[in-house]
Order: structure tokens, then C-alpha cells, then sequence
């Protein structure tokens, strides 16, 4: 068939990551970009070659000649963008986290399943080559059954100001944060065991000035068969973005490390260019992180969503796994006010 094309709803910093990894995909063209703002709509498309740009939400998704709307929004504009696709029975895929909250994440879900249209859940984590192999090992018997997994998201803090307001976004850092950790879990215990009880604790130690939110957190999350998953997340952690998960099981163990473990060390005395995502400094002893795109998992799911809507085919990440994430860390935002173990409710 001829190429899918995409418009890409959103011009920031997820955005770009998006394009990044498309770069590396065949059979597909970005013919659209949209932003609330018209100088970042029109300065998006010229950087990435992008023949047109509009900040009409709704003349862009009553285009008819687009194959694949991905939003890459802030989160409060997840569900009403979302509720305009799936009226219209368009194809969409939606960033993480799904929704501000399990009840919008309900609505999103329901509205693209009445749609008969294709949804796609953009969790890099479960595309990030090391973890693919990671989960493949598991498949293959290598570490016997899963008992613990271990998963670690930090940062020094989000780039957009939006972030910080948690009426925005939905919470602090465990919001922003532990969809991955979430989704690397259930991935690596298998889908089919649901995360059935949750713990959390979470506090502002550092940007008091900066947000009402949890600037770090801790969730733990109890399976149906008595695993156990461990998130770890920070806005406060300097040195670049710090990603890892370990997997222990009755058999053995798997560590991967994306961010800490790269293939370059280097001690510059000078700026020397960009370093890694959320770097504080680009001088001194730096780990630079080649192909970041491809590290992360972004090329992997934009193929992986590209070839779906190319082949008509259910994608492996689909909004009703952005649904069970949201309703974990509901429940996980519940334990944090309460201090005791909550329930998961689906």
C-alpha cells in the first residue's frame, strides 16, 4: 500500500522524540503538524521538513487523507482531543500517561473502541530494545518465574512548565514517572497477571516553589500470584536521566541500564553539544547516549504503530493498557493520602 500518513498533534518535546524515531521507519510520511501556538506549529514543520502546520485542532482531524493522528499533548488535553478522533473514527495513538486520571482514561477507551478504529498506547519502556530482550529471556525460561521487579525513573526535573501543575497533569512525579515502571511490570510478569493491591509514599523535598506535587516517590505494586514490582521515581536526581530495571526470578536475573551503562564515557572541559536527555551539565565527565530514539524505544513504536495501521493489526500496546496504568496509579495516589495498601480497581 502507499505510505501511511501521520499527523503528529503536538510540537514539544515529545514530539520531537516522536520524529526522531520515525526517522528510522519506513513507509510512512508526517504530512501535518499541530500546536496551540503558530510560531511553534510553523517553526516544527520547517525543522523536520513537514509540508504543512495548522493550529485548527479541528480542521486537522477532519482531514480524511490521514491515516494515523498521534497526540503528543499535554496530559489535559489527552481526553478531549482523544473524544474528538474517536468521533470522527480516526486511528490515534495517545503518549503516556493515557489520562489525567482512571475515569478520563475510561472515557478515551470506550469512545476508541465504539470508534472501530485503531489505538495505540505510546509506552516506550515495553519497546526499549534491552527490555524487548529482557522479556524475551523471561519467555524463554531463563529466569524461572518472576518473582520481583525493580524499576527506577528519575530525573532532575520536567523541561515544560506545565508539568509542575498537578490540576494539569494529574499528580507529580509518580504520575509522570511510574507509567513506565507500571507498564515494565506488567510486561515483564505477563499482562494476563494483574497488579491487584498497591502501596505508595511521596513528598516534596526539593521544589517546594515549583509545584504542589510529589517531586519523589515510591509505589510498590502486588500481583495476583505474589510477585512483587518495585518503582522507584525523582524529579530531584541530577546527572541526566537515570533508567533501569532489574528482573529477579526463581531461576536467575536480568539488569538492564540504559542511561548510566552507555557505550561512551568522556571528560570534556568544555561544552561539547548535547549529552543525554534531562543532562545538567555538557562539560566534565559525561555519559552521551547515542541514538537515544532508538535507546528508548521510540523508533520501535512508531514502527510497530506505523505497521499496524499498514496492516490493519491490534497493536501490542493499546489504550486499555494506558487504562490499567492509570487505574494503579489512581489507587496508588490513593495509598499515598491514606498510608496503607489500596486495592486496584478496574
Amino acid at each position: 500500500m502507499s505510505n501511511v500518513r501521520i499527523a503528529m498533534l503536538g510540537s514539544g518535546f515529545v514530539a520531537e522524540f516522536y520524529l526522531q524515531g520515525l526517522a528510522n521507519v519506513a513507509g510512512h510520511e508526517v504530512v501535518l503538524n499541530y500546536s496551540r501556538s503558530t510560531k511553534r506549529a510553523k517553526a516544527f514543520a520547517t525543522s523536520w521538513g513537514i509540508p504543512e502546520s495548522t493550529v485548527s485542532l479541528e480542521k486537522a482531524i477532519a482531514r480524511d487523507d490521514i491515516d494515523l493522528f498521534i497526540i503528543a499533548l499535554p496530559n489535559e488535553e489527552h481526553l478531549p482531543v482523544s473524544l474528538m478522533l474517536s468521533k470522527a473514527r480516526r486511528n490515534q495513538v495517545c503518549t503516556k500517561p493515557l489520562a489525567r486520571n482512571r475515569n478520563e482514561a475510561k472515557q478515551m477507551l470506550a469512545a476508541a473502541r465504539r470508534s472501530g478504529k485503531m489505538h495505540g498506547y505510546a509506552e516506550t519502556e515495553v519497546f526499549s530494545p534491552c527490555v524487548v530482550k529482557a522479556r524475551d529471556t523471561i519467555v524463554n525460561g531463563g529466569v524461572g518465574r518472576v518473582l520481583w521487579v525493580r524499576s527506577r525513573e528519575s530525573h532532575s526535573g520536567p523541561h515544560s512548565p506545565h508539568f509542575w501543575d498537578p490540576a494539569k497533569t494529574g499528580g507529580g512525579a509518580m504520575n509522570d514517572l511510574a507509567c513506565h515502571c507500571i507498564e515494565a511490570a506488567r510486561y515483564f510478569f505477563g499482562k494476563e497477571e494483574k497488579v491487584v493491591e498497591v502501596m505508595a509514599w511521596g513528598a516534596t523535598l526539593v521544589h517546594h516553589a515549583k509545584t504542589k506535587g510529589e517531586d519523589n516517590a515510591l509505589l510498590v505494586l502486588k500481583f495476583a500470584g505474589g510477585g512483587i514490582g518495585h518503582c522507584e521515581l525523582s524529579w530531584t536526581t541530577k546527572g541526566g536521566l537515570d533508567l533501569r530495571n532489574e528482573i529477579h526470578g526463581s531461576e536467575g536475573s536480568i539488569f538492564t541500564d540504559v542511561t548510566r551503562g552507555t557505550p561512551i564515557a568522556s571528560f570534556t572541559s568544555k561544552p561539547a553539544g548535547y549529552i543525554i536527555e534531562k543532562a545538567d551539565i555538557d562539560h566534565g565527565w559525561t555519559r552521551p547516549l547515542p541514538e537515544e530514539a532508538f535507546a528508548y524505544g521510540y523508533q520501535a513504536e512508531m514502527r510497530h504503530f506505523v505497521e499496524c495501521v499498514r496492516d490493519g493489526a491490534t497493536p501490542r500496546e493499546t489504550y486499555e493498557d494506558g487504562y490499567s496504568v492509570n487505574c494503579i496509579l489512581d489507587a496508588g495516589y490513593q495509598s499515598m493520602r491514606s498510608r496503607r495498601w489500596i486495592k486496584v480497581k478496574y
